[in-house]
């Protein structure tokens, strides 16, 4: 309440300048043991805002809180006082830089819990150090010279260097690239430019060792394991082919199977494009196979209906050998006669009371039915096909994003650990960024596994060799759809199959009708026969003989049984067109809700990338404010999971569009033309 109060004060005496007493310099004095309140207590409120007012007088604005300032605490009899003190304060470091030169290795060791006595230690020692090399009268040339310096300093820190050699190249920058305009300063509007993240290959999945359950994060970042994790190479580099290869064709012989583990390891792995992915699944794919097999078959059901337009032909042949007898009272055997015989018919259907007509048809709306279902099943396949494509880019790009913000909060981390040990954070900042790393790390190989799983997943759709695997191109945002949602709507009742396959299957039952009918109806039949006939053991020759007619069948009567059958394929037409009805209904909503799932992703990317671009300027503030000790550490990681949010929600709009889209060309069917 001291510190509060005196700020109070301090805020009504001075107006047009004010000092903040930073968080971190709090939390610096509660962790040390002191006699700071006491002593606090013991001075008047003048002298604090005295002491206070030793600062030359700076307004923080929205514009002058750009400028890189650092946190210093300046120890006054016996009590530590912290102030925004000018960067210009940051060379006066070079006689401490023995002790930082082994800063990050030490910071990157096997503990962030340095023993308390260490701490106050060093920074007492630290404290003591700035306090004494501490100079506030300089010009303003000098002050914008050294803000750029803190900002190579902290680009130098990012890249890797000591901190000592950073500040060394910082100032030396500085001196040579700075103007009297002071061009190129980091303020609000233009933050401190930051390298991009490239992601130019998938990481590879963390190294599984008996103790890594219990790896600290601590030791993640300490170990190499974090840099090769996210620059290892992955299984999923492969370059990009314009014509599918035939070493992604599935073998000819559905029976075959691997047998040893060199035949299901991968080899290959090659980028494709998702009309190529479509293409190689219409190559590959068992149930489009098994679809094509069915209308084969319904061909050969037509070729065998159309039969019974032709006469048929039935020959005969018989080779009978028995023992005869003599017709007198004695009855003796008189040998062993081989009687041959043969004959020849021909019959024809004149007339079958309409069975034949209505098996052709029944059998050509068969045909027409299985068409149709091959043409379901490749719009089927095309967007089970697509949806697996945008999901293996939605894990690719949900590592990129979690890369990038696991990069970020590595960064975060390390500035954290340097912060506590210059006495300008605290361990309660630390504990933060490490639980913020912790989490995403777990979210990068979260990543991983689910772009393995979707990786395979279209492999099963593709039905690919059990040794190559496909990788994506980077996900981009569709073409337009160029129709509104009337046009849609009736296009899609006119494209849909099917709507025909209904209808074609209430005219088959219609059929079925006619065939259960002609069971009690009459027909007519032509025949013609020609027979002959021979003993081999006697020379009597060959006994012919031949016919010709007409056969009349009629059954009027059955016990109702064809009646019955009748009636039964006479409701399933009209269930077949009560199925029409609703599946017209279904087709409507179906376009309708991809219509607007279309409208409504399309606007959100529209603002997705206002909010990456906002979140990214979010973060730089942040990154600033809390350099200039006027913000927190929580600033930064709010602004560091909004950006990451931003980007999922950026990518999430542009694969919402694209399965969208998909979507509404597999409600209409048929829209290659448009």
């Amino acid at each position: 309440m001291r510190y509060l109060q005196s700020a109070a004060f301090f805020l009504l005496a001075a107006s047009s300048s004010m000092s903040f007493l930073p968080k971190a310099a709090i939390a610096a004095s509660e962790e040390t043991p002191t006699n700071n309140d006491s002593r606090l207590e013991d001075q008047p409120q003048d002298a604090t805002v005295g002491n206070s007012l030793g600062l030359a007088p700076r307004a923080l604005s929205e514009s002058s809180a750009s400028e890189n300032v650092t946190l210093t605490a300046q120890p006054t009899a016996g009590t530590v006082q912290s102030d925004i003190v000018p960067s210009s304060i940051v060379p006066s470091i070079e006689p401490a830089a023995p002790k930082f030169s082994k800063l990050r290795d030490r910071l990157l060791g096997d503990s962030a819990q340095p023993l308390p006595i260490e701490v106050r230690n060093r920074r007492q020692a630290i404290e003591s150090e700035l306090s004494t090399q501490t100079r506030w009268a300089q010009s303003a040339e000098s002050s914008d010279l050294e803000i750029k310096s803190l900002a190579k300093l902290d680009t130098r820190l990012e890249a890797g260097a000591s901190f000592s050699e950073a500040v060394a190249q910082a100032n030396t920058t500085s001196e040579i690239e700075a103007d009297e305009d002071g061009n190129g300063l980091p303020t609000l509007e233009s933050p401190i430019p930051r390298p991009p993240l490239i992601i130019e290959s998938i990481p590879a999945p963390p190294p599984t060792t008996p103790d890594s359950e219990t790896e600290t994060p601590s030791e993640i970042l300490d170990s190499e394991t974090l840099d090769s994790e996210l620059g290892a190479p992955s299984e999923a580099s492969g370059r990009e082919i314009d014509v599918v290869p035939d070493s992604l064709t599935a073998d000819p012989n559905p029976l075959t199977f691997p047998t040893t583990t060199e035949e299901v390891s991968i080899e290959e792995t090659q980028v494709i494009t998702l009309e190529q992915a479509v293409e190689l699944a219409y190559r590959n794919n068992q149930s489009l196979q098994a679809a094509l097999l069915s209308l084969e078959q319904a061909t050969a059901a037509v070729r065998e209906a159309r039969a019974a337009l032709l006469p048929g032909i039935d020959v005969t042949a018989n080779a009978i050998t028995q023992e005869s007898t003599r017709a007198d009272f004695l009855e003796e055997p008189s040998g062993i006669d081989t009687l041959v015989s043969g004959s020849t018919e021909i019959n024809y259907d004149v007339f079958t009371g309409g069975a034949r007509r209505a098996s052709i048809r029944a059998a050509e709306l068969q045909e027409e039915i299985s068409t149709l279902a091959v043409e379901v099943q490749q719009e089927d396949i095309r967007l089970t096909t697509a949806n697996a494509y945008y999901d293996l880019q939605d894990a690719g790009e949900q590592i990129r994003i979690n890369q990038s913000f696991l990069e970020e909060a590595a960064r975060n981390l390390r500035d954290s650990r340097l912060r506590q040990e210059v006495g300008v954070g605290t361990r309660f900042d630390t504990l933060r960024a490490e639980v913020q790393f912790a989490n995403a790390r777990q979210a990068v190989i979260q990543a991983q596994s689910q772009e393995r799983i979707n990786r395979r997943a279209i492999a099963q759709v593709l039905n690919l060799p059990p040794t190559a695997t496909i990788a994506t191109t980077p996900v981009a945002v569709a073409e337009n759809w160029p129709l509104d949602l009337e046009e849609s709507i009736v296009l899609a009742f006119q494209n849909r199959a099917e709507l025909e396959q209904q209808l074609y299957q209430a005219d088959l039952s219609d059929e079925q009708r006619k065939i259960a009918l002609a069971a009690i109806r009459p027909s007519v039949q032509l025949f013609a026969n020609y027979s002959a006939q021979t003993f081999i053991n006697d020379n009597d020759g060959v006994t012919d003989a031949y016919s010709f007619g007409a056969r009349f069948v009629w059954n009027p009567f059955d016990g109702g049984a064809a009646r019955a059958s009748a009636r039964q394929q006479e409701i399933a037409s009209q269930i077949a067109e009560e199925q029409f009805s609703s599946n017209l209904d279904e087709v409507r909503f179906d376009v309708e809700q991809a219509f607007f799932n279309l409208q409504a992703n399309q606007e959100n990317i529209a603002t997705s990338e206002v909010a990456v671009v906002q979140a990214e300027e979010a973060l730089a503030l942040a990154n600033l404010r809390l350099q200039a000790g006027v913000g927190t550490q929580l600033d930064v990681l709010s602004a560091q999971s909004e950006l990451t949010e931003a980007e999922a929600n950026n990518v999430a709009a542009i694969l919402g569009y694209n399965r969208a889209l998909v979507a509404i060309e597999r409600a209409i069917s048929n829209v290659s033309a448009l």
